[in-house]
């Protein structure tokens, strides 16, 4: 479809070498560099008269651009959306779970559409599941002196502080759990930029042996990993959905036998259970199968006890457990459990044992994002949206800023009018907890010591809770469920 051309513009001219087509929809003239000569960029070719025989037409493969029809068969085998092979370490869901569909009812109403007694059968159902749980957690809320200089910087806005003062708390409570150490790998999922990680890194300084694997589904703008070159860290980035990776067949964990720890900031809904299915299943049961132990342990059985202690001196292996596990520990910062699925979520077993199903679930889900969402955004909150937006368009900004929800479906309409807005809150919160400790009786299924914590205030976000294991022989003594 041949673009229409330019309007006429007085007080605007178009940068010197980029293209001289107003896009109508921004406001401004494009700004895609140009060829020699030309006044248009390839995109918007068909605007100069010279190019008007040209017909140019959507890609097939991805129709937010277009092509040349004369030249769609050479840009088929170069567009950025072809299908690319998979790689070793991609296998289709293996980290799924099992799939339950006689569980799942076709068609389930919005809450919207409950009636009062329904939804009142279901706060019950949630109220009863969740005696005995401790409501309030503890608060762990940490720091770490690698970010001393990084949170004092007076440049920084106060989105940039937020996530400053979430990644501080994140790696102190990484190295309280003494997971903050030489030889291991740490793998981000959900990485994102890669921020945690390069935090991580920084803490680190010159630790032998360290390995950073970031899984990100998403290509993304501003990584930071790319400004590692350390001699003594390596960076390596996954595009990959959680769902589908197998650790074991990726060559650096193959190779390296390096304990994992994984870690993640604000891990979406069911991108959670993804990965700790992916760790403490997929690949601590594959390691185990094998028989093998992480090279950190067996280059520790090769030392003499003399040995061993000269190195503690000096602090190399002054963070190193005792016993080694395939997995030698999870921080994950949890986020939206409205996007948490039934078929993926690691938890069912103990929502069984309840007498609580798909269905409970599925509710539960959807009123969990009433613990963030249960208000309507006041106008203060409303004009804060603004420069939000403006800070996400500099590329200043990371998501989750508004507590993790950005829903706009009908978790958030108004129900039947017995309930108050504190009432829904305080609903939402407890349906976060259940669902949370699903995955803690997971963990300890699993052979691990986990815990939910407090590791930011509400005020730094709402979605201020982080989920720790370390598997059940390792001697930190922060491992309390």
């Amino acid at each position: 479809m041949a673009a229409s051309a330019p309007a006429p513009h007085t007080t605007d001219f178009p940068a010197g070498g980029r293209c001289s087509y107003y896009v109508e929809k921004k406001k401004r003239f494009c700004r895609m560099v140009v060829a020699a000569g030309k006044r248009f960029c390839g995109e918007h070719a068909g605007a100069a008269e010279e190019e008007n025989a040209r017909k140019r037409i959507l890609c097939p493969l991805d129709p937010k651009h277009t092509v040349y029809e004369d030249q769609l068969a050479k840009h088929l085998k170069k567009c950025n959306s072809r299908e690319k092979p998979k790689p070793d370490f991609f296998i289709q869901d293996i980290n799924a779970g099992l799939k339950d569909g006689t569980e799942i009812p076709e068609q389930l109403v919005p809450i919207s559409s409950l009636s009062e007694e329904q939804l009142e059968n279901l706060i019950k159902k949630l109220r009863k599941a969740s005696e005995g749980l401790n409501s309030t957690l503890k608060d762990q809320i940490m720091s770490h002196p690698a970010l001393h200089d990084a949170l004092n910087d007076p440049k920084n806005g106060d989105s940039a502080t937020k996530h400053l003062k979430q990644q501080a708390s994140i790696l102190g409570n990484i190295e309280k759990l003494k997971l903050l150490g030489p030889r291991r790998c740490f793998v981000e999922f959900g990485a994102g930029k890669g921020k945690l990680s390069h935090w991580v890194d920084i803490a680190l300084k010159d630790a032998e042996k360290v390995h950073f694997i970031l899984v990100e589904k998403v290509t993304t703008r501003f990584k930071v990993d790319g400004k590692h070159r350390k001699k003594n860290s390596v960076f390596e980035r996954l595009q990959i959905d959680i769902q589908h990776l197998c650790l074991n067949k990726i060559p650096l964990l193959s190779k390296e036998k390096l304990p994992v720890v994984g870690i993640g900031k604000h891990l979406c809904g069911v991108a959670t259970d993804l990965a700790l299915r992916c760790l403490v299943e997929t690949y601590a049961a594959s390691c185990e199968e094998r028989n093998e132990e992480p090279l950190a342990k067996r280059i520790k059985n090769d030392k003499t006890e003399k040995e061993i202690n000269t190195l503690a001196k000096e602090g190399n292996e002054k963070n190193v457990p005792e016993k080694w596990s395939p997995v030698a520990g999870i921080v994950i910062a949890l986020c939206c459990h409205h996007r948490c699925d039934w078929r993926h979520y690691v938890g069912k077993e103990y929502f069984r044992a309840l007498g609580l199903g798909a269905v409970e679930f599925h509710y539960f889900q959807r009123m969990s994002s009433w613990a963030t969402c249960g208000m309507r955004k006041t106008s203060l909150e409303a004009s804060n949206l603004t420069t939000k937006r403006k800070d996400k368009q500099n590329g200043d900004s990371e998501e989750h800023d508004d507590g993790g929800c950005r829903i706009t479906d009908e978790s958030t309409e108004s129900v039947p009018g017995f309930l108050t807005v504190e009432e829904k809150k305080k609903i939402g919160h407890l349906c976060k907890l259940l669902i949370d400790q699903g995955r803690v009786e997971y963990l300890q299924q699993k052979g691990f010591s986990p815990a939910l914590q407090y590791y930011t205030d509400p005020l730094v976000s709402l979605e201020n809770v982080l989920l720790t294991a370390l598997p059940n022989h390792s001697s930190s003594p922060e491992t309390t469920a």
